[in-house]
């Protein structure tokens, strides 16, 4: 009995110090238990594919506080030298929220490329409202996100 008591402390102690590193950031959307980006999707493949495909844990790389995985070295590669680029704008959250002024993490299904930029959006009526008018959304978002983005973590 008192093995199986120090057994489950040593897990639930090695639980908490790994959700505490994998939970590094909110200014990037992060799984805080796993530390992927964009639910370990391929930031890339979003634009040379044109879908969300899942990356592969051979292909990844450490960016802002997060874990980036890719389909293969190439897009690795090209993210390393470009983040900016292929990361998801505003940090993977939804940029019609953003606009009104609430933080809600998009699902990286659910995105768009615009301006070759990456979005992600938590709805579908969300994206499909931003493809009707991305100028006007991205207006809005772009006017708050500097306030929001200081009100979350680094």
């Amino acid at each position: 009995m008192a093995l199986f008591a120090l057994l489950a402390s040593f897990f639930v102690v090695a639980g908490l110090d790994f959700a505490a590193r994998a939970a590094t950031t909110e200014r990037i959307v992060v799984n805080r238990y796993s530390g992927l980006a964009i639910g370990g999707f391929d930031p890339v493949a979003y634009f040379t594919e044109s879908m969300a495909l899942p990356g592969l844990p051979d292909f990844e790389a450490r960016g802002g506080g997060a874990v980036w995985r890719f389909r293969n070295e190439g897009n690795r590669a090209s993210f390393v030298a470009h983040p900016e680029i292929y990361g998801p704008q505003f940090g993977g959250y939804d940029p019609v929220d953003l606009g009104r002024g609430v933080t809600y993490a998009g699902n990286p299904r659910l995105f768009a490329v615009v301006g070759q930029r990456l979005y992600l959006f938590g709805r579908e009526e969300n994206r499909d409202a931003f493809a009707a008018e991305p100028a006007r959304y991205l207006k809005e978002a772009t006017t708050r996100w500097p306030v929001l983005e200081q009100g979350l973590a680094q």
